[in-house]
């Protein structure tokens, strides 16, 4: 592995991206939907490991290119998927989503958001089709600028300009959002095709999904991604009160829960620190966590495909009507 930084260079242009899609049989331009924002108003569900080891397990097992947006202001997933110093030197040269939004919708500046865009990220020896947007947390100023400068919908308009541009490039786009319901993760919401909410199963995230719920059936002509499901996560293997939140989030149809929950285990919380050697994809996620979250993968997977092509079957019939 090369040192630090020249190990995480932005090196992907308009050009080669896209070459790089049409070479692994990526859909035509526009046509993907292929958006997914992960978020619970609730904190503390181990959301960002979750992203990380989705996004993982989607680049090294379906030999897909994924894109990971850290659009939360902790940075978390930035730097489970490189070291700290990569990060901070990313972050003081201005090379984050900070720094691109700040051009375009605060300084209405024409920029080219691959720029920003970093490749050979991950320590995962199998991942190496995962590309990553960094955060840095003064992504916390920015949405406090854009509250006082009345932009929300210039910002709403350039993060639907940048999920098209990267719907054509990246097979899946996994957005971590941070916890709350801010102006920039309402944007998210908005524009992006699916989402997917993690949980823990107890009564305090689950009444952040029933938030989330009634956020959810506000202005409904503004439009608003489609749910995709409720990942049960960091569940207690021999907890009955764990079992029992379980069975009531099941219950209710509107969560369409995912069958596969990730079991709370060191084995996750040791993927989440970044190692400065490459490992393999089963030394990072042995055992039974592996299968877990190959299994969980494997039903987002599913659950995408299906979305896209149940839209792409409405589109005709939208067009003659």
């Amino acid at each position: 592995m090369v040192a630090i930084f020249a190990r995480h260079a932005v090196v992907w242009g308009p050009f080669e991206a896209s070459k790089d899609r049409a070479g692994r049989g990526g859909g035509s331009p526009g046509s993907m939907r292929n958006s997914i924002a992960v978020m619970n108003t609730k904190g503390g569900v181990g959301k960002s490991t979750l992203v990380l080891a989705l996004a993982e397990t989607i680049s090294a097992y379906h030999g897909k290119n994924v894109l990971v947006i850290d659009s939360d202001a902790q940075a978390s997933v930035s730097s489970m998927l490189m070291s700290v110093s990569s990060l901070y030197k990313l972050q003081s040269e201005g090379a984050t989503i900070v720094d691109y939004l700040h051009g375009r919708v605060l300084k209405n500046q024409v920029i080219d958001w691959p720029k920003f865009i970093v490749r050979n990220v991950s320590d995962v020896d199998d991942a190496r089709s995962l590309f990553l947007l960094p955060s840095d947390m003064q992504l916390t100023l920015l949405e406090r600028e854009v509250s006082k400068e009345n932009l929300h919908a210039k910002l709403r308009e350039v993060i639907g300009e940048l999920l098209t541009g990267v719907r054509r490039v990246f097979d899946i786009i996994l957005i971590d959002c941070p916890p709350g319901l801010s102006v920039l993760t309402e944007c998210w919401l908005r524009e992006a095709d699916f989402h997917i909410s993690p949980t823990k199963a107890d009564y305090v995230s689950v009444c952040g999904l029933e938030v989330f719920r009634r956020f959810k059936g506000l202005n409904p002509e503004m439009g608003f991604a489609e749910n995709l499901g409720v990942i049960v996560n960091m569940k207690e293997a021999n907890s009955v009160s764990d079992e029992e939140y379980h069975r009531w989030l099941q219950d209710n149809a509107e969560n369409a829960c995912f069958a596969q929950a990730i079991p709370r285990m060191p084995a996750l919380q040791d993927a989440a620190n970044f190692q400065t050697y490459e490992r393999s994809y089963l030394a990072k996620y042995p055992g039974q966590v592996g299968t877990a979250v190959r299994a969980l993968t494997d039903e987002v997977m599913s659950r995408v495909g299906r979305g896209a092509a149940r839209m792409a079957s409405q589109a005709p019939a939208a067009a003659t009507a």
